[in-house]
Parts: structure tokens; sequence; C-alpha cells
């Protein structure tokens, strides 16, 4: 028995059924979902594979060897990065932004694989394009552990950061008084230097800094390590 709301197919002049036009879209569009369904389980089985393959590669002797060593420091790989160095690499390598593997690692505190580099001969005083050196950005970030292994390890100070200051005056400012401590003590470090806008660290640390117990150990420390209190900025104010 029909369906009362189906509508029939015709038959043509030859006694054949005739498919309705609505009944033709509808197979075709059928089709169209099983083509679509097919390639698009196609390609998750696809993408499953090429994640396996992937992990699996990562892990091969063989496609760990191909990472270089910045790649290695910036995945925070230490045995990766022990490998490459057994290697003898260009620990000087530089990325599109200027920094080398110990410089990537300054970046991302990660003292352990700095140390690394460090050891294997890294240059401490390597800048990049924005002229952060490892042992600038140490002093200026408060990473006490970096910047005693730079300071070991030959440590310019004659190297400044893009405002042409030392590692002393950013530290003065930012209040971290271990590193301010440190740099007063080490031999021959300029805790006058006058950097392009015109302040020592001394002046920073008045000028700048919030008004706490910190700062009043730090300027006071500066003072106690013979820091001059009569250096003017480019307006003629000193620090008393």
């Amino acid at each position: 028995m029909e369906d009362g709301n189906r509508r029939p197919n015709k038959k043509n002049t030859h006694g054949k059924f005739v498919i309705s036009r609505f009944e033709l879209y509808l197979t075709r569009m059928c089709k169209l979902f099983k083509i679509i369904y097919f390639f698009f389980i196609g390609g998750l089985l696809v993408q499953s594979c090429g994640n396996k393959k992937q992990n699996t590669v990562m892990n091969s002797p063989s496609e760990r060897a191909k990472f270089t060593l910045l790649e290695a420091v910036e995945k925070r790989d230490v045995n990766l990065v022990t490998e490459i160095l057994r290697t003898n690499p260009n620990l000087e390598l530089k990325d599109k932004k200027g920094r080398t593997a110990l410089m990537v690692a300054a970046y991302q505190v990660d003292n352990e694989i700095a140390n690394l580099l460090i050891s294997a001969g890294s240059n401490v005083n390597a800048q990049d394009d924005m002229l952060n050196s490892p042992f600038l950005f140490a002093g200026a970030n408060g990473n006490v552990p970096l910047l005693n292994s730079c300071l070991s390890h030959g440590a310019d100070f004659k190297i400044f950061n893009r405002y042409g200051g030392t590692a002393l005056i950013p530290a003065a400012e930012k209040g971290h008084l271990e590193v301010v401590e440190i740099l007063c003590k080490t031999p021959g470090f300029p805790i006058d230097h006058v950097n392009n806008l015109g302040w020592t660290a001394l002046m920073e640390a008045v000028i700048l800094s919030d008004v706490n117990e910190t700062q009043h150990k730090i300027i006071k420390t500066l003072v106690e390590a013979g820091a001059d209190v009569n250096i003017p900025d480019r307006e003629g104010v000193s620090p008393v």
C-alpha cells in the first residue's frame, strides 16, 4: 500500500518507472555525504599515523641527531643538548633574533642547560639583536646562579645593553639586592658607569625605584661600595 503522502514514480511511454527529481537529488546527496565521510575518516587516520610516526622519529637516535643545538635548547631537552655537545657543535651559531643557544637558555631561565653550554665554552658576552647578553640579562633579571657562572667564565664589563648600561644598573632599579651585592664586590666592576640616559646605578635606585626596605639596602650597598653620590644626571640632579 502506498503512503498517501509519498509521490509515486511515473511511468514513461515505454512502461518504465521514471525517478523523480527529488529522489534523484536525495540519491546524489547521499553519495556526496559518503564521499565526505570517507575523506574525513581517512584524514583522521592519516593524522593519527603521522603523530605516531613523529613520536617514533623523535625518539630514534638517527633523527634526534638532526636537531641543531638551538632547537634542542628551545625544547629544553637536557639529554639531547648533552648528546649534541659531544659532537663539538658551533656554540655561537645564532637564530633569526641573533640569539645563541646560551642566550636562549638565559631567556628561558634554564640554568641547567645554560651551565652545560657555559662549561662547553659558550660565550657569556655574545649579544643578540636587542643587545642582551647572557651576563647582562642575568643581572637585569636577578638570575643569581647564571650571573655567578658568567662571572667565573669571562664576563666582560665593557659590553653594555641597549641603554648603554651595565648589568648592575637595571638590577639596582628592579630591586635585585643579591645581584647588586655580588657586583659591588666584584673586582674591577664599574659601579659608577653612566648609561645613555645619564644615570648611574645609584641614581636609578634612588629615582626610579619604589621606596621600600630592599631599595634602602640596595642604596646602602652601593654607597658602602664606593658609589659616587655626587654624579648628576643630564638635568644636574644628583642622588643626594
